[in-house]
């Protein structure tokens, strides 16, 4: 099961109240349904939502409502359900037809989204791909609608044209978590935090690694550089020119050709009477460079 069919599994389970199941349904309906003069259908693939759509109409209505069941053979056997209202069908239009600009508390936007993420939205697994929500719609309208309430909880949605019909995107890993959570699944929501804290705990310790890996790099490059800087002072019986200090420096680069100015100052520290620190290693260093420079630069 996908982490969506679960998420909507626990969705479908959360208790509401009357006011809240009509907004719901009236979102369920609206995304999801199929409006004849006679009839109104709908077809899913989730039995847990089926349930709750036949349950908020039974109580909303008080009509009998046609369960169809059928088994579906592509790539896998899988069961799709159809409700079909045949009773009441102007009444419920009516009674449903709820303004979005009614939809204005709290509690009433959050009932919308719900019954949206029911009908048409979905997150990408967070253990098996990037972060990712969206919501789907056939009509620019809807999606203008769902995308309006999402940015009146400050989420930061976007609108996407992809061929014929319109998707409500969020690709913030901490604002998916929190409409999880305003969606109310909370066990969901515990296991989207716990994969999010061990894969941004892993890109972490990958991040350290990557730059302990490049300084270590750019120490021994900068190592050998001032190695060969210090045989051309040798070749060139300059060695004579630097002051008792930058000579012990010059002997313990050669000596430590890969360790950092840190590690070279603290082992100089131990060995020598000469007490340096970082900055000190790279002051010599410089005098050194510039030594080479000017010395090369005068035999031209």
């Amino acid at each position: 099961m996908t982490f969506s069919a679960r998420l909507k599994d626990e969705i479908a389970a959360i208790k509401v109240n009357t006011i809240e199941a009509r907004i719901e349904l009236y979102a369920l309906l609206r995304f999801d349904g199929k409006f004849d003069k006679n009839k109104i259908s709908i077809t899913l693939e989730n039995a847990s939502i089926a349930r709750r759509i036949y349950k908020h109409i039974k109580e909303l209505f008080n009509i009998n409502i046609k369960v169809i069941v059928r088994n579906q053979k592509r790539f896998r056997i899988k069961q799709i359900y159809i409700l079909e209202i045949n009773e009441k069908v102007e009444l419920i239009k009516k009674s449903l037809d709820i303004k979005s600009n009614y939809i204005e508390t709290k509690e009433d936007m959050i009932s919308f989204l719900r019954g949206a993420f029911l009908a048409t939205g979905s997150i990408s697994d967070p253990s098996t791909s990037g972060y990712h929500l969206e919501f789907v719609f056939h009509r620019i309208n809807d999606a203008r609608i769902v995308d309006d309430i999402l940015k009146r909880f400050r989420f930061d949605s976007k609108i996407l044209k992809r061929s014929n019909r319109y998707m409500v995107y969020i690709k913030s890993a901490e604002e998916i978590s929190d409409v999880i959570k305003l969606l109310g699944a909370i066990n969901s929501l515990f296991y989207f935090e716990d994969i999010r804290i061990y894969r941004d705990h892993k890109n972490m310790v990958n991040r350290l690694n990557n730059c302990e890996i490049a300084n270590q790099e750019k120490s021994l490059t900068t190592g050998m550089r001032q190695v060969e800087y210090i045989n051309y002072l040798k070749d060139n019986d300059l060695m004579s020119l630097l002051d008792d200090n930058g000579k012990i420096v010059c002997e313990y680069r050669l000596k430590f050709p890969e360790s950092s100015y840190s590690e070279l100052a603290e082992i100089i520290s131990l060995e020598t009477s000469y007490k340096i620190g970082k900055s000190g290693v790279n002051h010599n260093f410089i005098k050194v460079k510039n030594l080479v420079n000017k010395h090369k630069n005068m035999a031209k």
